[in-house]
């Protein structure tokens, strides 16, 4: 089946990628969660559109995601969230809350789909979360947890 996928797909593509999958894949995961929509000569043309969004968000080269990269690296970001007693959190910090954080630390604007939480944070304290800024290049990010 072939697609063109309208958002960042792990292991898979970018927004405005054409990609071949399996017809299950396809029809099952991706099209209802609206993260592509089927290829067709029409739908080819909202690709440039797509695309143009996408280099306007992303980070223009290498060089540009290395210098980002060592910004994040360099601070801590901290994380002000409702925990009980014992520092143990009422759900779990998630990846729109850290994008957030970043940004309100004076980093970049980070898409919440370029954020890996190995495990999930549920305790107050240092955590690290890993950020996609390039293809290329992945910063590792130290986030404090505060409870407040």
């Amino acid at each position: 089946m072939k697609l063109i996928l309208t958002h960042e797909v792990t292991n898979l593509g970018a927004p405005g990628d054409i990609v071949e999958v399996k017809d299950g894949y396809g029809r099952n995961y991706l099209q209802p969660r609206g993260l592509a929509m089927r290829w067709s000569k029409g739908a080819e043309k909202q690709i440039s559109s797509i695309k143009k969004a996408r280099q306007v968000r992303d980070v223009r080269d290498v060089s540009q995601a290395e210098e980002v990269k060592g910004r994040l690296e360099a601070s801590t970001v901290a994380l002000t969230v409702h925990a009980g007693g014992g520092g143990r959190l009422f759900g779990a910090v998630t990846v729109a809350d850290i994008a957030s954080a970043i940004k309100a630390a004076g980093g970049p604007d980070i898409d919440k789909r370029r954020i890996e939480v190995g495990q999930p944070i549920k305790n107050v304290g240092e955590h690290t979360v890993d950020v996609r800024v390039h293809a290329d290049v992945s910063a590792t990010v130290r986030l404090e947890v505060v409870a407040g």
